[in-house]
């Protein structure tokens, strides 16, 4: 698939743009990751990192990206004894919970829409 997918992008100007693009939509099928308060749900097997295989798995980046991983950054410092415990009830953490997943699924459709328009124009202009 990679060979073939390489032999489809060309030379030109946009050929990393298009191999961008079509990488991007091959891997759209796969399950987003979603943002949750472990107090709030019950169901521990939600918990499990598929992929992995590890029955509890928890994911951040840099807390200067994204404000969910502020948050889990606090979390973690402050289970760890790092800070002071974080002065939030669990249904207001899962409520930003919620909020940074709609924010999430609302960009990833806009990237989404954007990729589309992309290969059509792609398709359109291919000899």
């Amino acid at each position: 698939l990679q060979k073939s997918l390489n032999e489809t992008f060309g030379a030109d100007q946009y050929s990393r743009a298009r191999k961008e693009v079509l990488t991007y939509m091959f891997s759209r099928p796969m399950q987003m990751a979603l943002y949750f308060c472990t107090g709030a749900l019950r169901d521990e097997t939600l918990f499990h990192h598929y992929a992995l295989n590890v029955p509890f798995y928890t994911h951040f980046t840099s807390p200067i990206r994204r404000y969910a991983d502020i948050i889990v950054h606090r979390l973690l410092s402050a289970s760890l004894g790092a800070r002071s415990p974080i002065k939030m009830e669990k249904e207001a953490i899962q409520k930003q919970a919620d909020h940074c997943n709609d924010r999430k699924m609302a960009s990833k459709r806009v990237q989404e829409l954007s990729a589309d328009l992309f290969f059509s124009i792609f398709v359109r202009v291919r000899p």
